[in-house]
C-alpha cells in the first residue's frame, strides 16, 4: 500500500453515517471514510452474522471488541479477539467473516 497526497486528518467515528449491510445472517454496519484510493471503515458485526459472500479484496483488520471467526476457502479457520489483527493481500486467499457474539473491527483496504 501506498499512501500519497493525504494530509493530516482526524476522524470521530462517532459523526461518521453509519450504513446497514445485510449478511446471509445478522448485519453489519460500517461507518466508512475514503481516502484517496483508501477505504477506512469501523465495522460492527451483530451477534449470529454470516458474510453473505466470499471475500478477495485485501484487508488489514484489527479486532476492537468482540470475536470474529474468518474462514479461508481452502477451510482454514482463524479467530481473532479485541486486540488481534489479520492482514491478506488481494486475490490471495478468498475468505468470509462471521461471529456468534458479535465483533467491532476497524478495517483498512
Amino acid at each position: 500500500m501506498k499512501i500519497s497526497d493525504l494530509p493530516f486528518c482526524t476522524v470521530d467515528w462517532s459523526n461518521v453515517e453509519s450504513t446497514e449491510h445485510q449478511g446471509e445472517q445478522g448485519k453489519a454496519y460500517w461507518r466508512t471514510r475514503q481516502f484517496g484510493p483508501i477505504r477506512v471503515r469501523m465495522v460492527e458485526y451483530s451477534p449470529g452474522y454470516l458474510a453473505d459472500h466470499w471475500c478477495s479484496k485485501g484487508h488489514i483488520l484489527l479486532c476492537l471488541e468482540g470475536r470474529l471467526d474468518t474462514e479461508l476457502a481452502d477451510g482454514r479457520r482463524f479467530t481473532l479477539t479485541s486486540g488481534m489483527s489479520y492482514q491478506v493481500a488481494d486475490n490471495a486467499e478468498a475468505h468470509r467473516s462471521m461471529t456468534g457474539t458479535g465483533a467491532k473491527l476497524f478495517i483498512v483496504d
